[in-house]
């Protein structure tokens, strides 16, 4: 009787822990996933007007420039990576590094860029472009294909003096890809213009600027004039009406201040002469630009794209390792539209044969430009070895540097400015008609390919903690969290996935892998939900082993240790009753009725 009288003295504080309970089951909700896909990369039928200042409530393009001297080109350059930043939501997952909007320096580009009298590693004291007085989007491509840039604002933004090259304070920012597009004499390929503008942010663009071309704040201009200025396009609209026979125009952002124009802004025809027209200037995209995961580039083509040998499908370049470091990427330019290549990578050159492969990898390509393409694992390279980079494409020929001249700058009048590039022999080769290799040097002195090798900066993935859950309900839901974090180097580049974990069970994770993780991302949390096995009495171990992509020597294991009760109950209720109701349940199990 004694125990009864305890029984039911327990029983309204059951009931009353079990109201407590389920009001807070109801407020509890499961941690949100944040959703990377931000944005839909196809949309059909695209939209008669679209602006990245107003995409889905909000701005993918940054304030407006006032630029001095013919430094146009480095704003529309820089205008296209600031807005792919924003779009990726790149700029945003490094708050807590960088503050307000995306800000590059278009004058450490201006000063540094390798094509001018001040500073060109091929030909330190020879000719050149004058700094201030023009430049092109190939000229940015190299100077990024490098590694100089770009850097930000508060790094190297200096007009009158030449900023610091490099510091250990600077943050440098590269695009992966680097894309050219022409809209089509009957404007066949608009559709492509305008789905990079929506999936990847503001283009680079060029024009013939004049006064008598521009009325009400729109410009159309179809004379032979070579391009003067270069812009970027923000956004279009199809029933804009221009000085042109058929309505249609970009939105632009211009380098003039916002006190020109709309707000700084302005509109050019479809057919304008220039603007998505020009093969060279008339579409650029700068696309996955993130913060530089290299330390390493090997190259030899200083000045990246200046001509293509069209006869030309195979070429290597070859490298003598600096340091005991592993290659990660590499890095090439395409000259036409959807290319397949092949990248090998090769310990020897004998006897005019490549031997000993050490990697392979194919792909394709579906537009011109500069690409980066990451390596299927890492590369091991040996201080003081030689190594060979083979690349493959499929058509369009084999883009490659050489001493040029500079046709068209913009922000000047200005034009045929020779530029001079260095070349040695032993360094870049291609095969002739019988197959054989041969130095591009007997072809030209000057020339190289442009075929880089990059090495990422070391990235070190952590994951503390471990899972431990005793006397589980058989067959409940266990939710937790894990922890990622990329302790390595000041921006290296993580990329994770989840290798293996325990057999038994359900298990879901809110990702299985991911990329982009860098030490200045801070720490990433994923959600994780575990259906136990609906079995008594049972202990279940195991671990959750989470790895590099790129390095599976660097890996976390995390040990799980569940245990189930003996205790059962036949009706379902939430997660947090069910747990008061065990702990009830353990209690009165002791209890001597």
């Amino acid at each position: 009787m004694k125990s009864n009288n305890r029984l039911k003295k327990l029983i309204p504080i059951f009931i009353c822990v079990l109201f407590i309970g389920a009001t807070f089951a109801a407020a509890a909700s499961f941690p949100n996933q944040i959703d990377t896909n931000r944005f839909e990369t196809e949309m059909n039928p695209l939209p008669e007007s679209f602006d990245l200042r107003d995409y889905n409530d909000e701005n993918f393009v940054t304030s407006i420039k006032s630029q001095s001297g013919g430094t146009c080109w480095t704003h529309g350059a820089m205008a296209a990576m600031e807005s792919n930043l924003l779009m990726t939501g790149t700029w945003n997952e490094l708050e807590e590094e960088e503050i307000g909007e995306p800000n590059l320096a278009e004058y450490h580009l201006d000063w540094w860029n390798g094509f001018n009298t001040f500073h060109n590693k091929d030909d330190p004291d020879g000719s050149g472009l004058d700094v201030h007085y023009g430049g092109d989007y190939l000229v940015t491509s190299a100077y990024l294909s490098r590694g100089d840039g770009a850097v930000r604002d508060v790094d190297g933004q200096s007009y009158y003096d030449p900023p610091t090259f490099t510091d250990s304070s600077y943050h440098h920012y590269y695009p992966h890809d680097i894309e050219w597009y022409t809209v089509g004499e009957n404007l066949e390929n608009i559709d492509v213009i305008k789905q990079s503008i929506m999936t990847h942010g503001a283009i680079g663009t060029c024009m013939a600027y004049g006064a008598a071309s521009l009325y009400d704040w729109t410009h159309f201009y179809k004379g032979p004039e070579d391009p003067n200025h270069a812009i970027a396009i923000v956004g279009w609209d199809d029933n804009k009406v221009t000085m042109a026979q058929d309505p249609g125009a970009w939105l632009c952002k211009n380098s003039w201040g916002a006190s020109w124009g709309l707000d700084g802004y302005f509109w050019i025809s479809y057919y304008d002469a220039h603007a998505g027209h020009h093969p060279e200037m008339g579409a650029v995209s700068f696309q996955e630009v993130k913060p530089l995961s290299f330390d390493t580039f090997y190259y030899h083509d200083y000045h990246g794209w200046r001509d293509t040998k069209e006869d030309c499908t195979e070429a290597f370049n070859a490298f003598i390792a600096e340091d005991d470091h592993s290659m990660s990427a590499v890095s090439f330019y395409t000259a036409a539209d959807n290319v397949d290549y092949t990248i090998s990578i090769y310990d020897d050159f004998e006897n005019n044969e490549l031997e000993n492969q050490l990697l392979s990898t194919t792909g394709s390509i579906s537009y011109r430009g500069f690409h980066t393409i990451d390596l299927p694992e890492l590369v091991q390279l040996n201080s003081g070895d030689d190594f060979y980079l083979y690349l493959s494409l499929s058509h369009g020929g084999q883009p490659y540097d050489c001493t040029s001249e500079i046709p068209v700058l913009l922000g000047t009048f200005s034009t045929g400015t020779t530029v001079v590039s260095d070349a040695s022999p032993g360094e870049s080769f291609y095969t002739d008609y019988a197959g054989d290799w041969v130095d591009l040097t007997s072809f030209d002195e000057s020339a190289n390919f442009c075929i880089k090798g990059l090495v990422s900066k070391k990235a070190d993935l952590a994951s503390d903690g471990s899972i431990t859950v005793n006397r589980a309900k058989p067959g409940s839901t266990i939710q937790t969290q894990i922890s990622i974090q990329n302790n390595g180097e000041s921006f290296s580049n993580l990329d994770w996935k989840i290798d293996t974990f325990p057999s038994w069970g359900e298990w879901e994770f809110s990702k299985l892998n991911g990329n982009d993780i860098y030490p200045e991302s801070g720490v990433i949390t994923l959600n994780l939900s575990i259906i136990l096995p609906d079995e008594k009495g049972q202990s279940f171990d195991g671990e959750i082993a989470l790895v590099n992509q790129h390095d599976e020597s660097d890996a976390e294991h995390i040990p799980v240790t569940i245990s189930t009760t003996n205790a059962y109950h036949r009706f379902q209720l939430s997660p947090l009753i069910e747990k008061i109701i065990f702990i009830i349940d353990e209690f009165l199990s002791q209890i001597q009725i």
